[in-house]
């Protein structure tokens, strides 16, 4: 690996950490907006770039573009024949973890894409998050508009669907099965373009997971699973590119493509029925509960519930809250996640604007939410709390 620092070398407290892969056609617009941004004292923010397997001019631009940038950056280079997503977000932010050491065990890592645009107020958003009392923030992505303008139709339709059928689900896990450090108005986005995590949560967790494929959300899990508090706002948002030909396989690129070729293909995994959905939602209510009063391992009641042998029940109730659910998750055969084709999405919506209905209104909580959506799927006529007929 080679190495170079490309401008002064002070110790900022925020270290943005870019992988980069043949991306000459886009980096200049990355660069410019992440030396764009806006509410920052000098001095404040600083820059990793990893280039890695780099065939194409972009290496030769990055060394004439990174002169002309106001903050510092360190700009890293490898040749790896077993490169892929995950282990070069991981060099990056690692690279990142260490500036930030320069200076004691404090500061801020963000991560995003070498083809995305961060907005002027992206560093300044989330610092504000992490100064509320995050460990990490996850936020939103939104396709580039001149590049979703010549996808089919047909994509950017299902996606507004997909869109709004997951702020329904969100918002009912969210009145369900509260999290105080992630209320609503949230999303569950996990992605590697905009992530935020304070050194110290990230060296808490072993870094970010060395894995070709998902490392972006395998690492929210794994802050989720050791009990750390993400902030998944909805105020911090950045633009990603809408291409088919992507740098890494698993990304954004292969998903666009994928759903190019078959229309049909599955929505994400948590985008289930909605009553399927209310009730995993209010299992983990009632687990949380039961862990937090340590009845998870006086009665395994629970576990023969939901599947789980006696064994591994015990095994589940001494985990760490946020272990134990995941845990019981993964092994429970009721509880595997059954997600809806996006044929489904329509019902599936109205079924979910009833329930999150009732759920605003607090009359019954989820018994009332879980007859509404039951009521709904079915055709029947349903009484409104408030008089009507649904």
């Amino acid at each position: 690996m080679s190495s170079a620092l490309l401008s002064d070398d002070p110790c900022p407290d925020a270290i943005v950490a870019v992988p980069v892969r043949n991306e000459e056609e886009r980096i200049a617009a990355c660069l410019k907006a992440i030396d764009a941004q806006e509410g920052l004292e000098p001095g404040r923010l600083g820059l990793v770039l990893f280039l890695n397997n780099c065939t194409d001019g972009t290496e030769a631009l990055v060394s004439a573009l990174v002169p002309t940038l106001s903050i510092p950056v360190r700009v890293l280079s490898e040749d790896f024949s077993g490169a892929h997503a995950g282990w070069a977000r991981r060099r990056a932010m690692d690279a990142a973890a260490a500036w930030l050491g320069d200076a004691g065990n404090a500061g801020i890592i963000l991560s995003t894409d070498a083809d995305s645009r961060v907005p002027p107020n992206w560093v300044a958003r989330n610092r504000a998050a992490i100064r509320a009392g995050a460990d990490a923030v996850a936020g939103r992505v939104e396709l580039d508009a001149a590049e979703a303008a010549l996808l089919p139709p047909s994509l950017p339709a299902r996606g507004r669907l997909e869109d709004l059928y997951d702020a329904l689900i969100t918002e009912a896990e969210a009145r369900i099965d509260p999290d105080p450090h992630d209320p609503w108005p949230c999303h569950r986005t996990a992605i590697g373009a905009t992530l935020a995590v304070t050194r110290s949560a990230y060296l808490a967790v072993g870094g970010m997971p060395e894995i070709p494929l998902g490392e972006d959300g395998a690492f929210i899990a794994r802050l989720l699973e050791h009990g750390l508090r993400v902030r998944h706002a909805t105020d911090v948002c950045v633009t990603i590119s809408a291409r088919l030909a992507g740098r890494a396989p698993g990304g954004v690129a292969d998903t666009i493509r994928s759903r190019c070729e078959e229309p049909d293909a599955l929505c994400d995994a948590r985008m289930e029925t909605f009553p399927r959905a209310v009730r995993r939602y209010a299992w983990r209510r009632r687990f949380r509960r039961m862990h937090d009063r340590g009845l998870l391992a006086r009665n395994e009641a629970w576990a023969r519930a939901i599947g789980i042998a006696p064994v591994e029940a015990r095994r589940i109730a001494a985990l760490p809250l946020g272990q134990a659910i995941a845990e019981a998750e993964r092994l429970s055969p009721d509880l595997a996640y059954r997600p809806i084709g996006p044929r489904q999405l329509p019902d599936q919506i109205r079924i979910a604007r009833l329930g999150v209905a009732a759920l605003r209104l607090g009359f019954g909580l989820l018994g009332f939410a879980r007859r509404i959506a039951g009521s709904a799927a079915s055709g029947r006529p349903v009484a409104d709390p408030r008089g009507s007929r649904i």
